[in-house]
């Protein structure tokens, strides 16, 4: 008999532990369901450090049902986009990791896959502003319940983000923050403030721009709006449609990497408010004085600390660049070559820093640069990473018109200057550049009086 009690009372056990581990997911569909079209559902998922990789659905009306819902706690809503082939988002579970590992806080992942699967985009559309008023039901409950407006943060990634400034709005721009990845641009470019996002919806809005020449939007839209790599074509991605579907998506999808990079700390971007990226590559835009001691803005996850001098600027358009892969950023220095030559000489330099075994380079192209005799002509270079001792440089001069005479660029100084370690400068005296040849010399500190 004592047998049989005991049995049972580990069976009723293990079905508890069975129960407490089922596990809610998102809503999985496939292109079927995107071309009959889906009606719209609104699945609140909810993650946290005791349930981070099995998320458990909210009832929209009882908060109290799921007790892992600690309303002390922040809370991160992520809403995704547009879904054309109904799939989950395959970044779905490393932004849920990546949140929790920098602080306890309750995930909220927003699953209106039924309603952003649809191939016709019209309607999806239509669906957001739907969505946006069952998540602003949901706030409003959280608020009844206790919880701080100021507390939360919504992540939007393309349609999502406008979803995120629907909500924000009802709320008088009382929402913490607002986080806009690449928001769509398709029937949102040129539309008023009410139709989209914009930076009253919430006590801090910060975008990131990657696509804007297609699916993404054009015009800055937060306190501030990053452009990586000018917001339009991003390097490693697809030039022609010969490429199949990453022709079309690369761009977009780059902003969800480039966010994910900067939630991980795989490095720090730090970006330049500037007026164009024109101004931006020809290193006008360096000077950050207005934000020390911080410095200039660090892209992503982490702006927030610069919450308190960009809010009062109202609107503040800052540009950096990346690499074609992880980890993207890149490291820069300051280029200042004196010349001699009795003309001027206009081209392109190729730079080479080497430590060892690796070695580093930065090509500035975007357009022509002028050397003037007794000149001192500054360039921003940028490095695909940061190499902590230099210990050789190469350089390479290439005139701007290959059918023209060659001609040499006779530099009379050469310094480098990396833009955020106080390391000395790095210079060199009396280099003849031929054209399209390398030179290479080691790298020596600048002399005091060249500072």
């Amino acid at each position: 008999m004592m047998i049989f009690w005991w049995f049972l009372a580990l069976l009723l056990g293990s079905v508890e532990i069975y129960r407490a581990h089922e596990c809610d997911v998102f809503t999985y569909l496939d292109l079927y369901h995107a071309i009959i079209g889906t009606s719209l559902y609104v699945k609140l998922l909810l993650y946290t450090r005791a349930n981070l990789t099995c998320g458990q659905e909210l009832s929209h009306h009882n908060l109290s049902a799921q007790p892992q819902f600690n309303l002390t706690k922040p809370t991160t809503f992520v809403v995704h986009g547009y879904r054309p082939t109904g799939a989950p988002p395959n970044w779905l579970n490393n932004i849920i990791e990546q949140l929790l590992a920098r602080g306890d806080m309750n995930v909220l992942v927003v699953d209106w896959n039924r309603g952003a699967a649809n191939i016709n985009y019209l309607k999806v559309v239509t669906y957001s502003r739907d969505t946006a008023d069952n998540l602003t039901a949901f706030i409003r409950n959280m608020q009844e319940n206790g919880a701080s407006l100021s507390s939360i943060h919504m992540i939007g990634l393309s349609l999502g983000a406008h979803i995120t400034g629907f909500v924000g709005a009802k709320f008088n721009g009382k929402i913490g923050r607002i986080t806009a990845v690449d928001p769509a641009g398709p029937q949102f470019n040129g539309k008023p403030p009410e139709d989209r996002l914009d930076p009253t919806d919430a006590q801090f809005v910060d975008v990131v721009h990657t696509d804007m020449d297609a699916f993404g939007f054009r015009k800055p839209l937060g306190h501030i709006d990053f452009y990586a790599n000018g917001g339009a074509d991003q390097p490693g991605c697809p030039l022609t449609i010969l490429s199949g579907s990453g022709y079309f998506k690369c761009d977009h999808q780059r902003s969800v990497l480039l966010y994910l990079g900067s939630l991980n700390r795989t490095c720090n971007i730090r970006a330049f408010p500037c007026t164009s990226y024109t101004d931006f590559l020809d290193g006008l835009c360096m000077d950050c004085d207005q934000f020390k001691p911080a410095g200039c803005p660090v892209f992503g996850y982490d702006i927030i600390e610069w919450k308190d001098s960009l809010v009062p600027l109202q609107q503040t358009k800052a540009f950096f660049t990346t690499n074609k892969q992880t980890p993207y950023c890149k490291t820069s220095y300051w280029v200042d070559i004196v010349t001699w030559n009795h003309d001027t000489r206009w081209g392109y330099i190729t730079i080479k820093l080497h430590n060892g075994s690796e070695v580093t380079e930065a090509t500035i192209n975007h357009k022509a640069s002028s050397f003037k005799k007794y000149s001192e002509t500054r360039l921003l270079a940028q490095f695909e990473k940061d190499l902590q001792k230099v210990h050789k440089i190469s350089i390479k001069f290439s005139r701007v018109n290959a059918f023209k005479p060659k001609y040499k660029l006779r530099v009379l100084r050469i310094r480098l200057t990396h833009l955020e370690r106080k390391d000395r400068p790095l210079c060199r005296y009396d280099i003849l550049l031929e054209d399209n040849r390398e030179v290479t010399f080691r790298s020596i500190p600048c002399e005091e009086s060249n500072f």
